[in-house]
């Protein structure tokens, strides 16, 4: 079985269909952690700091998945610095740092997944919907059913992606949970591009 480790793991958009796998999951907010380990109760769930886990821990597994924060590279958030709305901030290296120790000390396969950003990508990416892909793997295009969706309620999101968590109480906004997930069948073509798999879903 192969050992998985998911880092900024969400609610687990990403993770939804992989099948025989033992994933250990890296999520900092315990909130956000709790609703994953009830959709994966099967998955060891960590609530700490995933940047320095991959570091400490990046030999122990034959897949990373890495979806360091995107807010600021997103494009959403420059658009509400250009109307006044938002402060400009730096933006967080730490994502190239990962992309970056990946490449030249990580054996297994990898990938990471961040934002289309408002600034050319610093390392070429494999685009796919609203999301870019760094990966030591050939990943073929695909047509991600997010693609086209840039705002939407809750309850859209949740139709979306297949998840319900209309019953938990949340300090950070609903809709900003579900719009960070990877959509489940692009985890699912991802993973599949890793392992060399023969069925793949909606090539473009």
């Amino acid at each position: 079985m192969l050992k998985v480790l998911n880092l900024y793991s969400g609610i687990g958009g990403n993770r939804k269909l992989w099948k025989d796998v033992e994933v250990t999951a890296i999520e900092n907010n315990p909130e956000i952690a709790k609703i994953y380990q009830d959709f994966f109760p099967n998955d060891k769930v960590i609530v700490t700091d995933a940047h320095q886990y991959l570091l400490e821990n990046y030999k122990e597994f034959d897949f990373i998945w890495s979806s360091p924060p995107c807010q600021s590279h997103s494009r959403a958030r420059f658009w509400g610095f250009g109307s006044g709305k938002m402060k400009a901030v730096y933006p967080d290296l730490k994502l190239y740092e990962e992309i970056i120790f990946l490449m030249h000390y990580c054996k297994c396969k990898w990938v990471v997944e961040n934002v289309n950003p408002f600034y050319e990508p610093l390392i070429i990416a494999r685009k796919i919907g609203r999301h870019l892909f760094w990966a030591n793997f050939h990943v073929p295009g695909f047509k991600s059913k997010d693609a086209d969706i840039n705002k939407g309620n809750s309850n859209e999101w949740q139709e979306l992606h297949g998840f319900d968590i209309s019953s938990y109480k949340l300090t950070s906004r609903r809709d900003k949970v579900l719009r960070s997930c990877v959509h489940p069948e692009t985890g699912l073509h991802i993973f599949n591009c890793a392992f060399s798999k023969t069925k793949q879903l909606s090539l473009v």
